[in-house]
């Protein structure tokens, strides 16, 4: 067996074309049910014609037609999957060279066990099927264990170009052999070419999954970084704001003198300016809120005050006993966090009298119940459970309401987050014991 023949090129468009799907499939996608089927059926045929009229030009025209595939492959992860430009680039060098590995692995087999003459006429569609199948379930598993959470991988140019240069020197290593046999690294005999072809392949795959893996890592750790920032940011404004309603507590114990000499004035001038400098500092005071949490009450005074400032109207019906079993910084952030995105889409409504948030914290059964809502005038779009933001710097947005369901899950809850006609509704349930997980 001294000369194998190459693969049939329908055999390498079903690799290509599966290792895009095993993508598109672990990502958020932007086409649902039949719409992608018919997509992605249309572009296997698009990609099966290709390779198929291409095989038999010269050898000179291998790379360019090896670059159109490549293209197509492109088009099919973008436009099935909901990925930018970049992050398009980056998948689709991995499932080339998955694709490669797949197609070269099924076609040696080929040639070792069929080539002499298959048992019977379905020997090679066997083969296949259970090498295809293996190779594409077996990295759509690896794949979920690392996208579980199907937020966007953000490639960024280093590490986009580093993935590139790994996929084509596997590339070019893997089919020198094809190019020319006269080189120092080139096999001289098909079954050593078929071995160093299917060898490379593999060994780049399993590099550029370890660069993937990395890439994710390095995602999670900077979210998770960035929601701890978060968390211990609203803990420090919990903290100035305890001065401040002190503060103000101090205030109140000066008013009650205050009282007791403006019943000695007996200008009744100074007495009326005395009343109506004690007005405007008992409408302070006012802003503070009782609920039988110190932490809740600090926080609630704090917002209260800013949301004064803004002619915002809050209102807050809560029993912050309740909430006695949550930790100071957990508490602090989610209601920091819940009130700030709040307060800061209703400061951009023209009108005064539509800015309204609520707050209630009420129990049910085994559970307690955290709703905030706040009038919205937009309609809006939600991605994951979370509304999609309509800032320009996306990458920077997000975070608090990411730490509020980081603080839920961390105490065994849930958050959910919906629009009710004009309302904008966020709701926080929680086990009443916490569950806290160390």
């Amino acid at each position: 067996m001294s000369q194998l023949p190459d693969i049939p090129r329908l055999y390498t468009a079903l690799a290509e074309w599966l290792a895009c799907m095993v993508y598109v499939m672990a990502l958020r996608r932007r086409v649902e049910g039949w719409r992608l089927a018919l997509e992605a059926g249309a572009l296997l045929v698009v990609l099966s014609v290709f390779l198929v009229a291409t095989g038999s030009l010269p050898v000179v025209f291998w790379l360019p037609c090896m670059a159109g595939a490549v293209g197509i492959m492109y088009g099919l992860i973008v436009l099935c999957g909901d990925v930018g430009p970049m992050d398009g680039l980056y998948y689709c060098v991995q499932a080339f060279v998955l694709a490669e590995f797949a197609a070269s692995l099924v076609w040696q087999l080929h040639c070792f066990f069929l080539l002499d003459g298959p048992r019977f006429w379905g020997d090679w569609l066997l083969l296949l099927l259970v090498v295809y199948s293996g190779v594409f379930f077996a990295i759509r598993f690896s794949i979920q264990r690392v996208t579980t959470n199907n937020t966007p991988l953000s490639i960024t140019w280093p590490e986009l170009s580093s993935a590139i240069i790994i996929g084509a020197a596997v590339f070019g290593a893997s089919n020198l052999s094809f190019l020319s046999v006269n080189t120092p690294f080139s096999g001289r005999y098909s079954g050593e070419i078929f071995n160093i072809r299917t060898i490379m392949d593999l060994g780049g795959m399993a590099i550029l999954y370890a660069h993937y893996l990395q890439c994710w890592q390095i995602r999670v750790r900077r979210e998770l970084e960035a929601v701890q920032n978060v968390l211990h940011n609203h803990y420090q404004q919990y903290q100035m704001s305890q001065e401040s309603v002190d503060m103000i507590n101090r205030k109140y114990h000066d008013l009650k003198h205050q009282i007791m000499v403006l019943r000695a004035e007996p200008d009744s001038g100074r007495r009326a300016a005395f009343l109506d400098q004690m007005e405007e500092e008992i409408k302070a005071y006012e802003a503070q809120n009782k609920t039988g949490n110190r932490v809740l009450d600090t926080v609630l005074t704090s917002k209260s005050l800013a949301c004064a400032r803004q002619d915002i109207s809050l209102t807050c019906v809560a029993d912050g006993t309740l909430l006695d079993f949550m930790d100071v910084m957990d508490l602090s952030a989610v209601f920091g966090n819940a009130l700030d995105n709040a307060i800061e889409y209703e400061v951009q409504i023209a009108d005064p009298a539509k800015r309204l948030i609520h707050v209630t914290v009420s129990s049910r059964r085994d559970f307690v119940l955290l709703r905030f809502e706040n009038y919205c005038q937009d309609s809006l779009r939600f991605r994951e459970g979370l509304p999609v933001t309509t800032k320009k710097d996306k990458s920077n947005h997000g975070y608090g309401l990411k730490s509020i369901r980081f603080v839920a899950e961390k105490y065994g809850g849930i958050v959910t987050v919906k629009q009710e006609r004009e309302w904008f509704v966020l709701q926080v349930l929680l086990p009443v014991r916490g569950n806290i997980q160390k």
